[in-house]
């Protein structure tokens, strides 16, 4: 009954007082009021949707196109930024750039550099040189970075931690390697420092050991997450291929 007679008329009157205050709110209003007065449903609709709707989707990170196919677009802007604003982070974005796309000893200049003042036992910059120089194969100079990094309970679980593990390898010294190995062992964690250890082991040839690593690895898998899976997933495929090679 109440939706019927005068009761009618209020319901766009609201719509255009929401949609006109909601405008005014956000500074929009110039160029939105003709579409609200003129056509009150309509625009009232219109705007709630272009305005309201689309603004409360979830928003897709922006990807730089241009840097995705060519990336040293993105290079050029970095050391840009560096040329105009010489900071320390500005710096660093432009050296883990450096990093990723090969230019390590560029990279390695920039670390050892911005390793002065405030910064100089910077925990990000010492666990990427670390990762610098492992690429380079100057293994003795990580010895002294993870030595500083060790105590930290970041560095346990690590990318740097593998790699100081796999430089004591390429040192000869085995036992120390194993050390931290097991010092990265976890049931439900640690894949990628498990798998790492399981190829240590082949290197050593201990078959069984690494046969061993490799199988509870793959058991564990269907208890995991959804997540968890994903994130490592590459090592679960690895660690089935490593398999197959053993079973051959």
């Amino acid at each position: 009954m109440f939706l019927h007679g005068d009761y009618m008329y209020y319901i766009p009157v609201g719509l255009q007082a929401i949609c006109a205050f909601h405008s005014y709110r956000n500074g929009t209003l110039q160029k939105w009021i003709w579409l609200i007065v003129f056509l009150p449903v309509i625009g009232s609709c219109i705007y709630l949707y272009q305005e309201v709707l689309n603004n409360r989707r979830i928003s897709t990170p922006k990807i730089d196109v241009k840097a995705v196919f060519n990336p040293g677009v993105k290079l050029q802007r970095l050391e840009d930024e560096v040329r105009f604003t010489d900071t320390f982070a500005n710096r660093i974005k432009l050296a883990d750039a450096y990093l990723d796309a090969g230019f390590t000893e560029k990279a390695v200049d920039i670390y050892k550099a911005s390793l002065t003042g405030a910064f100089d036992e910077n925990e990000h910059v010492m666990a990427q040189l670390i990762v610098a120089y492992y690429k380079l194969e100057r293994y003795p100079e990580i010895l002294p970075l993870a030595k500083k990094l060790y105590k930290l309970p970041q560095f346990a679980r690590s990318r740097a931690h593998i790699l100081y593990a796999m430089a004591l390898e390429q040192l000869g010294d085995t036992d120390a390697a194993e050390n931290e190995f097991k010092a990265m062992k976890g049931r439900y964690s640690y894949f990628e420092q498990r798998y790492q250890y399981g190829q240590f082991l082949i290197r050593q040839d201990r078959i069984e050991d690494a046969e061993k690593i490799f199988t509870d690895m793959l058991d564990e898998q269907p208890h995991l997450s959804a997540v968890e899976k994903k994130s490592s997933r590459e090592w679960f495929a690895k660690a089935k291929e490593d398999l197959k090679k053993i079973y051959q």
